[in-house]
């Protein structure tokens, strides 16, 4: 359980890149102009909560369904491929439904917290140390927070193409973690047999 800038970095980058705040800059404004109150504190902690809960509890549920942390990571990895082309290609291959009236659903669940996002924690649960997985989520929030507080703010700064490039950007960070997770977590699978 040893601190590494690296994991951490590299940890910090793939939760980014999922949880996508940025890229999702257009629908937090669009929930604001429809008058409905985004309280940037409570779509934080709510995010924290459910990471942190799924994070520790994830593990136990996948065991009662005889599902190793590594499998589950593999099969995260292929989630998170999918999630990078949708970025990469603006397409969508997953159906977004559900709620769209409160700021906490769509925006802390499922938006930034997940199906995407838990089964990226647990893929780096499996690739790296617990700390450093950790840390890494308290600076996504922290940045979830900022984004949420100076929303409108950071649109008129980088405007609709800076949002745009950061989102193609990102995209390929997160293919090319996807890659790695798969392979290396598939390595590890095969070993056992």
């Amino acid at each position: 359980m040893d601190f590494n800038f690296r994991e951490t970095l590299s940890a910090t980058f793939v939760l980014m890149a999922v949880m996508d705040i940025l890229g999702s800059l257009p629908i937090v404004l669009s929930i604001g102009e429809k008058g409905i109150k985004i309280n940037a504190l409570q779509i934080s902690v709510v995010v924290l909560a459910f990471m942190l809960v799924f994070m520790f509890v994830g593990p136990a549920v996948l065991s009662l369904y005889g599902v190793d942390i590594n499998s589950f990571a593999l099969a995260g990895a292929i989630v998170l491929f999918i999630i990078g082309l949708e970025m990469l290609l603006g397409a969508d291959f997953f159906k977004q439904d559900g709620p769209k009236s409160a700021s906490i659903v769509p925006l802390a669940f499922p938006l930034l917290a997940g199906p995407g996002s838990f089964s990226t924690i647990l893929s780096l649960q499996a690739e790296y140390s617990l700390i450093n997985v950790v840390i890494a989520l308290l600076l996504n929030v922290i940045f979830i927070y900022i984004v949420l507080k100076g929303a409108a703010y950071i649109h008129d700064l980088i405007g609709r193409n800076g949002i745009y490039i950061m989102k193609k950007f990102f995209s390929v960070v997160l293919l090319a973690m996807a890659i790695k997770m798969f392979t290396s977590n598939l390595a590890i699978i095969v070993e056992k047999f």
